[in-house]
């Protein structure tokens, strides 16, 4: 039965694109579906992803503006060995979150964040920063320096 509950879990998050990003310095999570960046909010959804333990794909970035007000990001994908349940995920990047952020122009730097899918999908930087940006990751107030 159990296995039963995880397959259809794991059938609910891929039929809905399911991401969880994560957004500092504010510090706030949505659940996101990662293809038409739009916020999601089903208990079905939620109760799935944070609820049964997967594998996960974790794109992980600093965004960032130029002085002439260009954006960009300074990434990292990762995928973690082993089964973590959502609430695991900040414990297993924390090494590679900070590698970023500490790798990232401090003059330029305004957010940190990630996008964790629980799955094996890679994103590139141009479906990534559409995700970052539905969830406001360029309006943050600047990161001190």
């Amino acid at each position: 039965m159990k296995a039963r509950i995880e397959r259809s879990c794991r059938a609910i998050l891929s039929t809905n694109h399911v991401c969880v990003v994560n957004i500092d310095p504010v510090g706030r999570q949505w659940m996101f579906n990662w293809k038409t960046c739009r916020v999601i909010r089903s208990r079905q959804v939620c109760d799935a992803i944070f609820d049964v333990a997967h594998n996960w794909t974790i794109y992980i970035s600093g965004m960032c503006v130029r002085q002439d007000g260009s954006e960009y990001l300074k990434s990292l994908e990762i995928a973690p060995n082993g089964m973590y349940l959502a609430r695991q995920l900040t414990e297993a990047i924390e090494q590679y979150y900070t590698q970023v952020r500490d790798s990232c122009n401090p003059q330029h730097l305004v957010a940190h964040g990630w996008i964790a899918i629980p799955s094996s999908v890679s994103l590139d930087e141009a479906q990534a920063a559409k995700v970052f940006a539905a969830a406001g990751a360029w309006h943050q107030v600047k990161v001190a320096a």
